[in-house]
Order: C-alpha cells, then structure tokens, then sequence
C-alpha cells in the first residue's frame, strides 16, 4: 500500500517533515477555499474536510497519474 511506518522523537515536528508538509498545503488550500466561498469562519472544519477529501480524490504525481482513493481500495 506503499505506507512506510517511521519513528521519530515526540513532539518534534522537525523530524517529520513530509507531514508538516501536507498539512500545511490542506491548511493553504482550505483558507483560499473558504475565503473565495465566503464562508464564515464557523465553517471551517467543514472546509478542511472538503479538503481532505478533494485531495484524496484529485490525481498524485507520486502515483503515476492515480489516485489515492484508489491505492488504497484497489478498485479503479
């Protein structure tokens, strides 16, 4: 399933550098989201949700042109 478990120190994100990552790109692209939608703040967990799911649905250069939902499935 191409998920590699990895230890690192407690409470040093530092160390893990591709999570910081995605989460700051969900972050990102929920502000810009929510700011062009309108939206109130009291919506944003629905926001970063939305997010979520759209990215695990979108195309990922990592899989050669799949998508994380189907990775995971096994189903196309």
């Amino acid at each position: 399933n191409g998920i590699c478990r990895e230890r690192t120190v407690l409470r040093t994100p530092q160390e893990n550098g591709v999570v910081e990552i995605i989460n700051m790109t969900i972050m990102e692209r929920a502000r810009s989201m929510r700011i062009h939608s309108r939206l109130p703040l009291q919506f944003w967990a629905e926001v970063v949700d939305t997010m979520v799911y759209l990215i695990n649905r979108g195309p990922s250069s990592s899989l050669v042109g799949g998508i994380p939902e189907e990775s995971w499935t096994g189903k196309e």
